[in-house]
């Protein structure tokens, strides 16, 4: 399925909808039962504050093993534009902010954790910078308190090395936290990608973009869901999604290794002709330790591009949804439980 804004090249400005929300909300959600009732109340104060009318808040519960899906399922019955998904299993935060992203309706759409580290009072003045015509804004970080030396260390490299190595300008210290006009949600939901990098594919997708900056706070309860393997996941999805430079990596490798070679080469024949052999096993460990050592790494970085080509061109759906609660008359008190593929038409849905 094609969103017409992809129908012809051209920009266009957002039409109103008259079943459209102004805005939703979309904030994924994996064990965070502490968070919930206050990251709740501060989105819909943020959402109410805004003075744009109609709002959804929706809550993509990721495969929560607590009782984050409970406390959702509640507050979607008894709160009015709060929305509940819950997914069939634990995809991912990508995969999740993905699904969300799939069901909106609202002419623009905030992408928010409910863990409270983003703070949901900014929506006001990111809807006065999209006012003055910009298709996403999005919150860029002078601080991360609560998080330790190693992953505000780690953050900075990873975010120098995507931006030297990417094809494409990707913000610096940026999360998922942003607003996406309706023409951007569209066209993000019309990309397929099995491994999701969002902020980079956010980047690609270009129009205008501006950014406002803000301190991030620490969590407001419990753990967070992005452990050190999951932190390395995204990190190499961003810098295989867009960039090339690890397989030119591979081939200066290579043309290194041939360069040593001659030089070795160049060097035995010399002490040939000189009758200066020097027996030893040192220098022969050492060109074998660095051919080999070149050769694997090649090999790594081609078998991650492989990999990636391999979950691709199965074209298995991104996700399932397995329920889908609400109180909106228009979708109805409680649907039943079924799967929902990731372009699934949400106006069509709602009949």
């Amino acid at each position: 399925m094609t969103p017409k804004s992809l129908n012809a090249g051209a920009r266009r400005e957002d039409v109103k909808h008259p079943h459209r929300p102004a805005l939703s909300v979309v904030a994924p959600c994996l064990n965070e039962e502490k968070c919930l009732a206050r990251f709740v109340d501060r989105m819909i104060s943020a959402c109410q504050n805004s003075g744009r009318g109609s709002y959804e808040v929706i809550l993509v519960n990721d495969g929560s093993t607590d009782n984050s899906w409970a406390c959702i399922r509640a507050m979607a019955l008894t709160r009015p534009g709060v929305t509940a998904i819950n997914l069939a299993r634990n995809y991912g935060h990508q995969v999740a902010v993905t699904a969300g992203l799939s069901q909106t309706r609202g002419e623009r759409v905030l992408v928010i954790d409910a863990d409270l580290q983003d703070p949901p009072e900014l929506l006001g003045e990111m809807m006065a910078r999209m006012d003055d015509g910009f298709d996403v804004v999005y919150g860029r970080r002078r601080g991360r308190a609560g998080e330790s030396a190693f992953k505000r260390a780690t953050a900075h490299l990873f975010y120098r090395l995507l931006g030297r190595v990417s094809d494409i300008a990707i913000p610096m210290d940026t999360g998922d936290f942003r607003l996406l006009s309706r023409q951007m949600v569209e066209r993000l939901n019309a990309m397929p990608e099995q491994d999701r990098f969002l902020r980079g594919m956010v980047a690609w997708l270009g129009g205008r973009q501006t950014e406002i900056f803000y301190h991030r706070d620490p969590r407001f309860a419990g753990k967070t869901g992005y452990t050190l393997a999951n932190m390395i996941k995204l990190a190499i999805a961003g810098l295989t999604s867009f960039s090339t430079v690890p397989l030119r990596l591979a081939t200066i490798l290579t043309c290194v290794g041939i360069a040593i070679g001659c030089v070795v080469a160049l060097y035995v024949a010399i002490g040939q002709l000189l009758g200066h052999v020097v027996a030893g096993w040192a220098s022969l460990a050492l060109i074998i330790t660095f051919f080999s050592t070149a050769q694997l790494g090649a090999l790594a970085v081609i078998s991650i591009y492989i990999g990636r080509i391999f979950m691709q061109v199965k074209q298995r759906p991104l996700f399932f949804i397995d329920d889908v609660v609400t109180t909106d008359a228009r979708l109805g008190l409680a649907m039943s439980p079924q799967s929902v593929a990731v372009m699934r038409d949400r106006d069509v849905a709602a009949g």
